[in-house]
């Protein structure tokens, strides 16, 4: 499906149509699925304008387009349209050991923060893990590939280590978390 016009000028009435033409509730749950990957890729968008490193950029672009893919899929029920890669998870898995490889082990949380660019990463993973919840509940109620859900969680995985990648390339500490011993 694609969008020939923003406005109907006639209103919604609450409701909303998916890829498949049917008509729900802006309330369903697939369509709060779709507000969330909307807010997430949208979300990335304003960590990418921060970022320098042209690899990275480019990176996070791909999981730009991967969530637009996974979008067209919730949007279409009752279909298979296979548009995320599935190669993507393997890839994903691979980047975030690449990524850790390189970094101290943790011994304990850390606190999200760092400089702007890193600080909105967290935010992107924290948005990230929202919509992972919002797909696990779709999932468990109407059919959906768990392979979609199996790359949310691991996109999430991967904004954490690239973040407290950024933050030691630019030189940052990482807070860790103070807890009452």
């Amino acid at each position: 499906m694609r969008i020939t016009r923003v406005t109907t000028k006639a209103g919604d009435g609450g409701n909303t149509r998916l890829g498949n033409g049917q008509k729900v509730g802006k309330e369903h749950l697939r369509i709060r699925c779709l507000g969330g990957l909307d807010e997430l890729n949208s979300q990335l968008g304003l960590t990418i304008s921060g970022v320098e490193d042209r690899g990275i950029k480019t990176e996070l672009q791909k999981v730009q387009n991967d969530l637009m893919n996974i979008s067209g899929e919730i949007s279409l029920p009752d279909k298979s349209p296979d548009l995320l890669d599935r190669n993507r998870v393997v890839k994903l898995e691979k980047r975030i050991q690449q990524v850790n490889a390189v970094l101290p082990k943790l011994k304990e949380f850390i606190l999200p923060g760092g400089n702007e660019f890193t600080a909105r990463l967290h935010v992107t993973r924290a948005v990230c893990r929202r919509v992972e919840c919002d797909l696990v509940a779709l999932f468990r109620t109407e059919s959906i590939d768990q392979q979609l859900i199996v790359y949310i969680n691991r996109l999430s995985d991967f904004f954490f280590v690239l973040a407290r990648y950024a933050n030691q390339v630019a030189g940052n500490n990482e807070s860790i978390w103070e807890h009452p011993a």
